[in-house]
């Protein structure tokens, strides 16, 4: 009798632990996320609270992998403008490359900075820039060449407008004046007499105002109210020269190449979420963010019509300039360019100036 009662005890407790213990142990992947920028930067926060609860959400489903997150911002590993060189060296497995810091490098990523004035929508732009960046290898080519692998492209503002130390009310009240930007978007004071840029970044905005190194700067307005800039420039004047890409999710090649496949599949579909999420939340703030710059002490003039269409005649066609220099190297910048506009004018965006129009091809 205690000889069944054993044995009975045994097969119980052994299906239960069949039934109560996995079949296979769960393997850890380290993962070294870095930005330069601070946690509180929209797409650095939403990275947080977005993209990594997500990625752990659709591993568990399997159970067969899971993240050992480890996230470095705010200048722990790299600056913001060190992103691409930290992940092309290992220093970050994962990183947000702020891309218009790297023209000479990642020429195609200028895409949208190139065409202003079309649509200042950052869900169409981060949707029609990710969409060319999978149709032409171009894109992808270049983040190989800094032993990247290319996830998915973020528009992380809604649309640029200029924000002044002294009232703006016309493209007139920029001419001999000095203006901050990040990189492309110097090229839109080409046009207007006098106009200086200066390249700084989103971070370095508030002391150049302050100090008086510029008298305005391009950025957006949630940027605005992020960083405080009513405090230094109370004009904002609403340009709208458009949404624009400036931040790309890459992974570090070498690291990609050791990672399972269901791993990399669902890095994959959890950076495209995360574009829509981030565009998405750009433009849900973009009205709030203005009201709180002007709660702030901030005052918005609406730029004419007729001016933006000044601006935009005014400034040298950058696009095709583009375009011609990705020709000249084989790759199809003009066909890129093309793509993109028709992609934007689909999506029910009506240019100022068509720059594809001026194509030579």
């Amino acid at each position: 009798m205690i000889g069944k009662m054993t044995r009975r005890s045994a097969l119980a407790l052994a299906l239960l632990s069949a039934t109560t213990m996995p079949g296979f142990a769960t393997e850890t992947i380290k993962a070294v996320v870095i930005d330069g920028y601070p946690a509180r930067a929209l797409w650095v926060k939403e990275f947080s609270n977005f993209f990594i609860p997500e990625v752990d959400k659709r591993l568990a489903k399997t159970g067969n992998y899971q993240m050992d997150w480890q996230e470095s911002y705010g200048g722990s590993i790299v600056k913001p403008k060190g992103v691409l060189e930290g992940v092309k060296l290992g220093l970050g497995d994962i990183g947000i490359v702020t891309t218009i810091f790297h023209s000479s490098k990642l020429p195609s990523q200028a895409l949208s900075a190139v065409t202003p004035f079309i649509a200042a929508d950052s869900r169409a732009v981060a949707k029609a820039v990710d969409e060319i960046a999978k149709e032409f290898p171009t894109m992808q080519k270049e983040f190989e060449a800094q032993n990247q692998v290319y996830l998915a492209t973020g528009v992380v503002l809604d649309t640029y407008q200029v924000f002044s130390k002294e009232p703006v009310n016309s493209l007139s009240d920029l001419e001999g004046s000095k203006v901050a930007g990040a990189g492309m978007n110097l090229r839109y004071l080409e046009g207007i007499d006098g106009a200086a840029g200066v390249r700084g970044g989103l971070t370095d905005f508030y002391n150049m105002l302050q100090t008086g190194l510029v008298d305005n700067a391009m950025l957006w307005p949630e940027a605005a109210k992020t960083f405080k800039i009513a405090e230094v420039a109370p004009y904002m004047l609403k340009a709208d020269l458009g949404a624009v890409n400036s931040k790309t999710i890459t992974v570090n090649k070498d690291y990609w190449d050791k990672l399972p496949d269901e791993v990399k599949d669902v890095l994959q579909e959890v950076a495209v979420l995360y574009r829509d999420h981030v565009a998405g939340i750009a433009m849900d703030r973009a009205g709030a963010s203005r009201t709180a710059y002007q709660e702030s002490g901030g005052t918005v003039v609406d730029m004419k019509p007729e001016e933006r269409a000044q601006w935009a005649e005014a400034m040298p066609n950058i696009a095709v300039e583009w375009a011609a220099n990705l020709d000249s190297k084989g790759e199809p910048g003009s066909e890129m360019l093309k793509a993109y506009m028709t992609k934007l004018q689909d999506a029910g965006f009506t240019p100022v100036r068509d720059w594809s129009a001026e194509l030579t091809q």
